[in-house]
C-alpha cells in the first residue's frame, strides 16, 4: 500500500504470540508499538488529539502547541506538530536522553528545559507549572496535558483498543503500563465493551505516586508518574502489579535474548508483570493474555542496554545520578 507520507502509516502495528517457558497456560499476545512511525505507541494520540483540535476548531494553524513530556509523546507531538504546520514547545528537564532531545528537536520543536526538582524530587510538577506560565504568556496557546486531556483517552479507545478488538476473539487478561494515564484508561474502556469479563491489570514501577506509593527517584521512563493522572477517573482497572527496575532491566534482556524483541523499558515491566502475576495466581487452564510494548530499545541504548549502567545499577541504584527518568 502506498502511502502519502511516513506519519500516515500510524497504527495498525503486528500483534505478536509469545510463548513464555514454564507458564504453558497464558497465550501471550504483545502489540508492537514500536512500529509506529516515531517509533511508539504515543504516536496514536498525538495524530489524532491534532486532527481532533484541528477539525473542532480548537485551534488554528497559528497555536502554539506546548507539552511536558521529555519522551515518546514529546517526539511524537513534534513530529505530528511539524507535519500539520504547528508551532510547538516542548518543555523538558535535565534527565531527558540525549537522543530524546535530539529527536523533538530534529522534528522542529522548541525545547525549554526546566532545572528545578519539584517537591517530590523529580521535575514534572516543575514542568507542568512551567508550560501553564508559557500558556498565560503566549497568546492562542494549547496545552495539550496528556494527564487530563480526555481526547488522549479517546484516541486509544479507537485505535489501540479498536485494534486489539478485532484482532483477538477473546481477552482474558490485558497488562497494561501505566505512565500519564492515556493509553490504559482509553484501551481498559474498549475492551470492557467488547469482552466485559477480561481483567486490566495496570503495571506500575516502584517510586511512582499513582497508586499511593511514596515517591522516590525512578531511572527508567515511561511508567510510573510523579503525579495522579486525572484521566485515571476514567478507567476500569482490576488489580494493579508493582515492579522494580532491576526486573524491569532483566526482562528487556530476556526478550531480547528469547524472541529478539527489542523493546523500551515499560515493555520489560509489562513481560515481568505477566511472569510476576501469574506465578502468585495460576491459572488451570488456558487464557488469552494481551499487552502493549509501547516503545523500541534503541531510545534505551545508554541505560537498560548498556551493559556497564547495568552493572552499576543493580549493584546499587544510590551511585546513578540522573539516568533517564521521564514521566
Amino acid at each position: 500500500m502506498i502511502q502519502d507520507h511516513i506519519l500516515s502509516t500510524v497504527g495498525n502495528t503486528p500483534m505478536i504470540h509469545i510463548k513464555i517457558e514454564k507458564f504453558k497456560n497464558i497465550r501471550l499476545f504483545a502489540k508492537a508499538e514500536f512500529f509506529n512511525p516515531t517509533g511508539s505507541v504515543k504516536d496514536r494520540a498525538a495524530s489524532y488529539v491534532i486532527k481532533k483540535l484541528l477539525v473542532n476548531k480548537e485551534i488554528d494553524k497559528n497555536t502554539t502547541m506546548i507539552e511536558s513530556s521529555s519522551g515518546n509523546f514529546g517526539i511524537a507531538l513534534s513530529a505530528y506538530c511539524k507535519y500539520n504546520g504547528l508551532k510547538f514547545i516542548c518543555v523538558v528537564d535535565p534527565c531527558i536522553s540525549p537522543m530524546n532531545e535530539m529527536l523533538i528537536r530534529a522534528f522542529g520543536a522548541v525545547v525549554i528545559k526546566v532545572t528545578t526538582p519539584d517537591e517530590n524530587g523529580g521535575y514534572l510538577l516543575t514542568r507542568i507549572r512551567k508550560v501553564k506560565q508559557l500558556c498565560d504568556e503566549i497568546k492562542n496557546s494549547y496545552w495539550v496535558n496528556q494527564y487530563g486531556n480526555p481526547y488522549n483517552a479517546e484516541a486509544y479507545f479507537y485505535s489501540l483498543g479498536g485494534e486489539i478488538c478485532d484482532e483477538m476473539e477473546q481477552v482474558d487478561y490485558i497488562f497494561l503500563g501505566i505512565s500519564s494515564g492515556g493509553t490504559i484508561t482509553g484501551v481498559s474502556r474498549k475492551i470492557k465493551e467488547k469482552f466485559p469479563g477480561a481483567k486490566v491489570i495496570a503495571v506500575d514501577i516502584i517510586g511512582s505516586v499513582i497508586f499511593g506509593y511514596p515517591p522516590q527517584k525512578r531511572y527508567i521512563p515511561g511508567i510510573g508518574s510523579s503525579m495522579v493522572p486525572d484521566i485515571l477517573n476514567h478507567s476500569k482497572i482490576d488489580d494493579v502489579v508493582m515492579m522494580d527496575e532491576v526486573a524491569t532491566i532483566k526482562a528487556c534482556h530476556e526478550m531480547l535474548e528469547k524472541y529478539n524483541i527489542f523493546a523500551g523499558g515499560s515493555s520489560g515491566s509489562a513481560y515481568a508483570a505477566i511472569k510476576k502475576y501469574f506465578k502468585e495466581h495460576p491459572v488451570d487452564k488456558p487464557v488469552n493474555v494481551v499487552t502493549v510494548f509501547p516503545d523500541r530499545g534503541e531510545r534505551y541504548y545508554s541505560t537498560v542496554y548498556d551493559e556497564k549502567w547495568c552493572l552499576k545499577f543493580i549493584e546499587n541504584k544510590s551511585e546513578i545520578r540522573c539516568g533517564i527518568n521521564g514521566d
